[in-house]
């Protein structure tokens, strides 16, 4: 292997430096716009979104097992990182052209595809980069270059996740593509071609690679080994009594195996409240995107999109592990708080909080925003935009007499499922009579749990008809303005933006989403300006055009909902406190696991560590389908709630673990020596190197 004697470091680290880089920036720019994908382009609601995007994660924690087991048993590291990678590289290629509309692809079909082959890929590969990355130095020569590696390779890590996550939702929203406000296919194309040249970077440093054979696999070998000993205790347990089920293996492998099993196991008992932790943690890219999108990011002459915020992490945990070492740990250790199982707690304490933060945020977006019928119910609310004045009449529900340009909003009015409402609507007496019928008589059939939007207009041939759609309040999938022109005449008009240099042809009737700010409405045939709008993100407005005597066109503005006004950054908090939380929950947490555990079982821990981040997801997607609660509010505070208990119990577990010391020098006797695993360099979600200082100066 080609050396760097003069700087002790190999050559061969820089492509797994850059291979990593270009990996990581293809995740998490996927990641971090995929649960909006799902819900604006897919059309799921917030619940199913969430869903999908947790079992996604959840695959992700839980490949790292069968990624260490086949580099480590069989196809060794270099060629299981080189394959899955290719895998990898297919669902982003996938996912990327099916969110090409001209292209008329299965999309749903294809995203969920292109998701499986991610997560198989980035997960299969994630136990091997990093140890791949070690195996390149020889020890104990360049334990300092190795140690230097570990810290470069958490840098590629965090620059990887902290540039793709401000990028690729800039490229998702600016970016205007196929006829659409928004570009997918490229926020999505951008890392399926990072992740592809980090696979030609990975290949290029082949012939500098240090590649070792596979040597079997801990976890298969701890596997079979309680395998082995619940068969011996079940036939022998009569006739051949032990103090300790596991001590049945013994024979076949050994009683120093089966000791560090006995030390693994006590400390898995630990694990077992862990995983509502990750619960809470990784909602971050779910429902607090999502509530950002109800939320104002306007800050001076930029605007902060949903995704972006996602950065506020990566930035916070950079700053805050050695500012919880130098300043928060010694403060704590005044107060009692010294112990590793003590700041774990207060890690997951401070997850609970977080959670509370943001519910007490939901509370307040949802105080501003306009409730929509109940189940049993309908809502009703008509437009008028004649230049006349009408007599409207709805079953015995509504009476009501419409202005020129005049809106009337019902009650929330109760109904039958078939219910079929007789209408009429009458030309006031004495109202001016150009280009306004007299008379209509109509039927509507109410839709429970939805405002329905009834809209008057005088057809060419000088009827009076009337036209029926959804006119609910609900903001944008998108996160930006939603729009409904409302007009008693048929010409072509469009909407101009002169900043963006944005056309957009206006239909009668149709609701559609614009970007925020200042819109000229132009008639397309004269060119002529009508009149300005200004909306902003959030709104959702219908806009009444009204020609009159001697042509005069007259504009009117109702606001359905009006346009975010509680700020992003209010997020802040949330994110800070959830950071503290994770420094105190992830990285104690797994330094803890290593200074008990027995060399032999470091590996195992870190796979089980991992599989109680995939079972964490698999708790949203459970409680998210179960739908306690209808309020966004109530379900944050009930993850805070249960969060807290399930603190409770681990304090309880806690109390009866006794720590314990070990002389690893002794380790690994009587051909029990240990089976190194790839499964390493795993600290927690997504900040895969924190964990390798304790892995070493063990």
């Amino acid at each position: 292997m080609a050396r760097n004697n003069g700087m002790n470091f190999p050559r061969s680290v820089i492509f797994i430096l850059l291979n990593e880089f270009a990996e990581r920036f293809a995740f998490y720019g996927m990641k971090t716009i995929l649960v909006l994908y799902l819900r604006s382009k897919l059309n799921f609601n917030d619940d199913t979104s969430t869903e999908i995007f947790h079992i996604f994660v959840s695959l992700v924690y839980f490949f790292p097992l069968i990624g260490a087991i086949v580099a480590d048993s069989w196809l060794g590291k270099y060629k299981t990182i080189f394959f899955l990678s290719i895998v990898y590289a297919i669902g982003s290629v996938v996912i990327s052209l099916g969110a090409i509309p001209p292209l008329n692809l299965p999309v749903h079909a294809m995203t969920i595809l292109g998701m499986l082959l991610i997560a198989t890929g980035t997960g299969g590969i994630k136990p091997c980069v990093a140890s791949f990355g070690g195996d390149q130095f020889k020890l104990p020569e360049q334990a300092a270059s190795l140690a230097k590696f570990f810290s470069l390779f958490y840098f590629t890590i965090n620059a990887g996740s902290f540039i793709s996550t401000l990028l690729t939702p800039a490229l998702r929203e600016d970016v205007h593509c196929f006829g659409q406000m928004d570009c997918y296919s490229l926020a999505f194309g951008v890392p399926a071609v990072l992740m592809i040249v980090s696979i030609v970077i990975f290949v290029l440093g082949r012939s500098l690679y240090t590649v070792t054979k596979p040597t079997g696999n801990m976890i298969v070998l701890v596997s079979k080994c309680i395998g082995n000993a619940i068969a011996s205790w079940s036939k022998e347990k009569k006739v051949n009594p032990r103090s300790h089920w596991l001590e049945y293996a013994e024979p076949k492998y050994g009683k120093t195996l089966v000791k560090d099993v006995k030390i693994l196991l006590k400390i898995l008992v630990l694990y077992l409240p862990l995983p509502f932790f990750w619960a809470l943690f990784d909602q971050q890219s779910s429902r607090w995107t999502f509530q950002a999108t109800r939320m104002d990011g306007r800050v001076g002459p930029i605007t902060i999109k949903p995704d972006q915020m996602q950065v506020i992490n990566p930035l916070l945990i950079l700053a805050f592990i050695p500012l919880f070492d130098v300043f928060v740990y010694p403060l704590l250790g005044k107060v009692g708080i010294r112990r590793p199982l003590q700041k774990l707690t207060l890690g997951g304490i401070l997850a609970a909080i977080a959670f509370t933060i943001s519910g007490l945020i939901e509370l307040k977006l949802e105080s501003l925003h306009e409730p929509t019928p109940s189940i049993g119910y309908t809502q009703i609310r008509i437009y008028n935009p004649l230049p006349c004045q009408y007599n409207f009449k709805l079953a015995d529900h509504i009476t009501e007499t419409l202005q020129p340009q005049g809106v009337f909003l019902s009650g929330h009015i109760s109904l039958d499922s078939n219910a079929t409402w007789q209408g009429s609507a009458e030309l006031s007496s004495g109202s001016a009579t150009t280009n306004c019928p007299a008379s209509l008589a109509f039927n509507v059939n109410p839709v429970e749990e939805q405002v329905l939007g009834l809209s008057l207009f005088a057809h060419q041939n000088g009827e009076l008809q009337y036209a029926q759609y959804e006119d609910s309040p609900t903001k944008s999938k998108f996160g930006i303005p939603v729009v409904r022109f409302l007009m008693n005449f048929n010409d072509t008009l469009i909407l101009v933006n002169k900043e963006s240099s944005t056309d957009i042809h206006i239909k009668n009737f149709d609701r559609i989403d614009v970007p925020e700010g200042r819109w000229t409405i132009k008639n397309n045939d004269t060119d002529a300006a009508i009149g300005e709008i200004s909306v902003g993100t959030g709104g959702v407005y219908t806009y009444l055009l009204t020609r009159g005597e001697n042509d005069v066109i007259n504009l009117k503005e109702e606001i359905l909902s009006p346009e975010n006004s509680v700020h992003m950054l209010w997020q802040i908090p949330q994110y800070v406190v959830m950071t503290a939380g994770e420094v105190m929950f992830s990285v104690t947490g797994l330094e803890f696991s290593y200074s008990q555990a027995p060399v032999s079982m470091k590996s195992v821990l870190q796979a089980c560590w991992l599989l109680t981040v995939a079972i964490g997801n698999v708790i949203v997607v459970a409680l998210t389908h179960l739908k306690f609660f209808e309020s966004q509010a109530a379900e944050f505070f009930e993850f805070a709630v249960l969060m807290l208990i399930d603190m409770g119990i681990f304090i309880l577990i806690a109390m009866r673990y006794k720590y314990v010391q070990h002389d690893d020098a002794n380790e690994g006797n009587e051909g029990d020596k240990p089976i190194e695993s790839s499964i390493q360099m795993e600290q927690k979600p997504d900040k895969e190197g924190i964990a390798n200082k304790a892995y070493n100066e063990d």
